[in-house]
């Protein structure tokens, strides 16, 4: 092919780059081109790494030295000059260069995509992905055939090429997997077995791999060998890694044991957890390791992870705080302020379960909000100001309940429902400032229900229906209770949310204990909630629980209270604390707890404290905290105390109100 330039007729450049293995170059017939010397080839190194953008020269004298020497912008020129040379050994001179160009302030690499082995084994692993079995086996055994070696092999520790690295790396590594589940899927399962047993035993952390290992075993005829492999993947997470097998090994090692069809015979249309992984295999070959684009993606799936039960909510809050701190080491504060704000995971229950991680991410958000420019979006300082009212719940900070007013007016304002439905969260958690506000929350429930049903934000209109459900229990409308929850569990099941189950089996037993025919009873449905709970990774709502629901039920009804001096009060033991040693006639020691008792603090559970902790002060006949107790619980008169939490309650505020005014009275 000829192209007029100048007019002189010059043959096209059919340079290719090969850099997975040592960084090499070809000339049109295939022989290498000598690339001169170790800077040389980086210079072409750091040019493919930028993929055609350009990089300035400064860029490259910073990334070529630790400490640039004098004259280094010059030695660049002549490094680049040396290479043009080399690359285009026909150009005129004067002919402007056409593969390493100078453009703005530096130079580019303008190559075609398959003239660079990386670019070309990328695209070929991703034309796989959807091609017929017997088809991608061959672009596969196709594309590793380039790999001679590590990429970028001799560039190991420079910053530079290091993300590069590793992302090709890994896209080796998913080829290898994809290669060996096409090879299952043609009936070659013998021809697996050793090259999969190799890739584990020098990839031992790569669960994909034991599993197509183990899968590979057991279409050969091995059960015996497909359990062993799957029992060493276990016990190789556990002790190394402390985790468990994914749900997708296990589901394996059930199904050998059964002898299950899908084991035993190749796939046909792909299944659920196929179409994940070759997207996540898709999504490796595209998106760089490094990026922004990534973390935010990885953001939405924590979000998502954390509605699937136990072990995702737990992930995705581990997770979290390593993917803020991610973002905010690129120093960008706009992409860390996406970041912290795209995890708008509802919340119901005002006790984090891990209150140093939520200081963090209050942290976080406010460097976040300082560090952002004028002018960027409303909405992602709205998302900030949620987070902050969210994750600062159950605290005395000032800064949560204005951030809340602020990201509602925002959300307000913009029109943006799901910003609306974030903010309405935020401003929940922070509706505790004194007792006797469930209608305010039922209004905030209402408003969530109506907006999410409406625009399809299904997690917060679960969040709607469990915030009613409190709401009125507090009030004791438990029949108006008891939609909400028919309506949050039909949600639930329909969309897969697990954890919505808890809440609404712990109402349930709060409406025993409300309304049933003995304590017994609701003592017996507390105990199978707490058991559910147990399992349900949300250490905030569940640590001490059980036996301040049980404490309660004992308050209301006048029963002996008899428990054990290891019994776990968890956070609540200021206020428990008096009672268990007034049951053991310790008065001395039941009034000093009791002088010593801080206010409780304000949130789903500040009633129920309060009367526990005025039932304490009338045992001991302690006017300072009588009197405080009645002015904290007067606004909330017409509710019953503990109930507004779903979980639990110790009867009737009227109740205690009326004991305190008697007490008084007798001490006046």
């Amino acid at each position: 092919m000829f192209e007029p330039r100048r007019g002189r007729a010059v043959r096209s450049v059919q340079v290719r780059f090969g850099v997975l293995g040592p960084v090499v170059a070809w000339d049109g017939v295939g022989a290498p081109i000598d690339l001169k010397g170790p800077k040389h080839r980086a210079v072409l190194a750091r040019l493919v790494v930028a993929r055609g953008r350009v990089v300035p020269v400064s860029r490259l004298v910073d990334d070529l030295w630790q400490e640039p020497p004098p004259g280094a912008v010059g030695a660049v020129r002549t490094f680049v000059a040396a290479l043009r040379r080399a690359l285009e050994p026909q150009r005129p001179p004067r002919e402007p260069a056409r593969l390493l160009v100078t453009e703005g302030p530096g130079y580019a690499l303008r190559s075609a995509p398959d003239a660079v082995d990386a670019w070309r084994f990328e695209d070929a692993v991703a034309a796989a992905s959807t091609a017929p079995p017997h088809e991608t086996l061959e672009r596969i055994d196709r594309a590793l055939s380039w790999w001679r070696g590590p990429a970028f092999a001799g560039f190991d520790d420079e910053p530079w090429a290091r993300v590069e690295r590793s992302r090709l790396e890994q896209l080796r590594l998913n080829a290898i997997e994809q290669r060996a589940e096409a090879r299952l899927t043609v009936g070659r399962a013998s021809d697996v077995v050793p090259d999969l047993d190799a890739h584990v035993a020098e990839h031992p952390w790569r669960e994909e791999a034991w599993r197509l290992l183990a899968l590979a075993l057991y279409r050969a005829g091995r059960q015996g060998d497909a359990l062993a492999v799957l029992r060493r993947a276990r016990n190789l997470l556990l002790k190394q890694l402390g985790v468990d097998p994914s749900p997708r090994l296990r589901r394996l090692e059930t199904d050998i044991l059964r002898q299950a069809d899908r084991v035993s015979d190749g796939p046909g249309s792909p299944g659920p957890e196929r179409v994940w992984a070759e997207t996540a295999a898709a999504y490796d070959r595209t998106v760089a390791s490094g990026s922004g684009a990534r973390l935010e993606s990885t953001v939405g799936l924590l979000r998502s992870l954390a509605v699937t039960g136990a072990s995702g909510l737990e992930a995705a809050r581990e997770q979290r705080i390593a993917a803020i701190a991610a973002a905010e080491q690129l120093g960008d504060p706009e992409l860390t302020a996406r970041v912290i704000g795209g995890y708008d995971v509802p919340a119901v229950w005002t006790r984090s379960d891990d209150p140093a991680q939520a200081a963090q991410i209050v942290a976080a958000a406010e460097r976040a909000l300082a560090a952002l420019r004028p002018g960027p979006s409303e909405a992602t300082r709205a998302r900030l100001l949620a987070t902050i009212a969210v994750e600062s719940r159950g605290t005395r900070a000032a800064r949560g309940p204005e951030a809340a007013q602020q990201a509602e007016r925002t959300a307000r304002r913009l029109g943006d429902p799901a910003l609306l439905a974030f903010a309405l969260n935020g401003v929940f958690m922070q509706t505790f400032h004194r007792a006797g506000l469930a209608p305010e929350r039922d209004e905030i429930g209402a408003e969530l229900v109506m907006l999410s049903a409406r625009h399809g934000l299904v997690t917060f209109e679960i969040l709607g229906h469990l915030v009613r459900l409190q709401a009125r229990g507090a009030l004791a409308d438990f029949a108006t209770g008891d939609q909400y929850a028919a309506a949050a569990d039909r949600l639930a099941e329909r969309h897969d949310r697990p954890l919505v189950g808890v809440f609404t089996q712990w109402y349930r037993a709060l409406r025993l204990a409300a309304t049933g025919p003995s304590p017994q009873a609701a003592e017996a449905a507390y105990r199978d909630a707490a058991a559910q709970l147990a399992n349900a990774g949300m250490p905030g709502v569940e640590r001490g629980l059980l036996p301040l629901a049980l404490l309660c039920l004992h308050v209301w009804h006048g029963e002996p209270i008899c428990f054990d001096d290891d019994t776990d009060w968890g956070p609540y033991t200021p206020w428990v604390r008096p009672f268990v040693l007034l049951t053991r006639d310790r008065l001395a020691d039941a009034a000093t707890a009791l002088r010593q008792t801080p206010d409780p603090p304000r949130d789903l559970l500040f009633e129920a404290l309060w009367c526990l902790t005025a039932q304490a002060a009338i045992a001991l006949d302690d006017q300072t905290v009588m009197k405080r107790a009645r002015t904290e619980l007067t606004p909330a008169a017409n509710e019953l105390a503990g109930a507004g939490s779903g979980m639990l309650t110790v009867g009737p505020v009227a109740r205690y109100l009326d004991d305190l005014d008697a007490a008084l009275s007798r001490t006046r």
